[in-house]
């Protein structure tokens, strides 16, 4: 079906080499996300084709959205084949990168994932798939030596039924469990937010963990505990990163403040980060998350390989090991990481940051998995 098309990723009327690009655009994907995630492809495209393109060809993207559903996503993939781009790229929901990702591998098509960090993203080894952010094990895992270092050992989590939620709270589990902490797992297909601040409680839970969407039902039940006076104590937790958006201050006000989530954000940018920064905040309007930034960089690593080895897919999949790019968060390359099926970048940076109570829109970083790096190595820099 692709010589219908002409050379894969590359229009013959035109000479345009395309990319193909997946995002959460609609509902009920969640919409912010995926226009941070589109704002920092396309502005990598503009500075790409500024640049001179891909060999003297400009670069585009056929953007398709997925409205985070993965039927959607996986005949998505399948247009986006027979139209002949030579990469896919983007995709911010877990559930759903992973069926794009089946279908990349199934068609060989070179898939670069930029933010869902699910472990399991292919069910077998695959050498079309690659991923930018980081596996949740790892991510998670940060996150839980935090409410451990916090004094947190009895931990809700009010979880929706999805994989993605359910894989986070093995990883929570597996991790607290050996260090003396403890898992209460509250089931939202069962539960109100008034019964939920009940099972805390019960449970006598100092920390809440909203394994939910947003903003429904996770605005709600975090509502309803901060007004609930049993639970003036109890810590909220977001590590899927609803805070990171400004709509989650919109909705929540005041309440949604010291609610610490993960953000794969270095503790300082680099020159090109904080240039693209600025650009980024031109084109959104408001302060780009750490997904604007995937975003970028997913298009920046793509282009570099398509100047060094052309459309050609097979050999683009065939060079993930030579990949070497200076991205907004460091430099990126990619390897063979234990239990994972996909040719991973390990690791891109991580935090985990609350909202400021005195100033909402700011950011504090609670946890730096660079600073516990730099110390490992005996580097004294904070």
């Amino acid at each position: 079906m692709i010589s219908e098309v002409g050379t894969p990723g590359r229009d013959e009327r035109d000479g345009r080499v395309r990319v193909g690009a997946l995002a959460p655009l609609t509902p009920p994907g969640w919409q912010e996300a995926g226009r941070h995630l589109l704002a920092g492809m396309e502005l990598a495209v503009r500075e790409v084709n500024d640049a001179g393109g891909i060999e003297g060809r400009p670069l585009e993207l056929v953007v398709r959205d997925t409205a985070a559903d993965p039927d959607r996503a996986a005949a998505a993939v399948d247009e986006l084949a027979r139209l002949g781009v030579a990469a896919l790229a983007g995709e911010y929901h877990s559930v759903v990168a992973r069926a794009a990702a089946a279908r990349a591998d199934a068609l060989g098509l070179p898939f670069l994932c930029s933010s869902a960090v699910l472990d399991a993203l292919t069910e077998h080894p695959s050498p079309w798939v690659a991923r930018l952010a980081p596996a949740q094990s790892h991510g998670w895992r940060i996150y839980a030596d935090h409410l451990l270092a916090a004094g947190h050992r009895r931990i809700a989590v009010a979880a929706e039924p999805s994989v993605y939620w359910a894989s986070g709270s093995r990883v929570l589990r597996d991790h607290l469990a050996p260090r003396g902490g403890t898992v209460i797992e509250v089931d939202l297909r069962e539960s109100t937010p008034a019964s939920v601040c009940d099972a805390l409680v019960d449970g006598r839970a100092t920390a809440l963990l909203l394994l939910a969407g947003h903003p429904e039902p996770a605005v709600s039940i975090a509502r309803s505990v901060r007004r609930d006076r049993r639970l003036a104590e109890i810590l909220i937790g977001a590590p899927a990163g609803q805070p990171e958006f400004a709509a989650w201050t919109r909705a929540l006000g005041d309440d949604g403040a010291e609610v610490p989530f993960l953000r794969y954000l270095p503790e300082r940018l680099g020159p090109l980060g904080t240039r693209v920064g600025t650009a980024l905040r031109g084109r959104l309007a408001e302060e780009p998350s750490f997904v604007a930034f995937e975003g970028y960089d997913t298009v920046a690593v793509l282009a570099e390989m398509l100047r060094a080895h052309g459309t050609d897919r097979t050999r683009i999949a065939a060079s993930w090991a030579d990949v070497s790019v200076e991205g907004t968060r460091g430099r990126i390359r990619f390897s063979r990481t234990p239990d994972l099926g996909v040719w991973q970048w390990a690791w891109a940076p991580v935090q985990v940051v609350d909202r400021d109570p005195a100033r909402p829109g700011r950011f504090r970083v609670l946890r730096s998995a660079d600073a516990a790096a730099r110390y490992a190595r005996g580097d004294p820099r904070r």
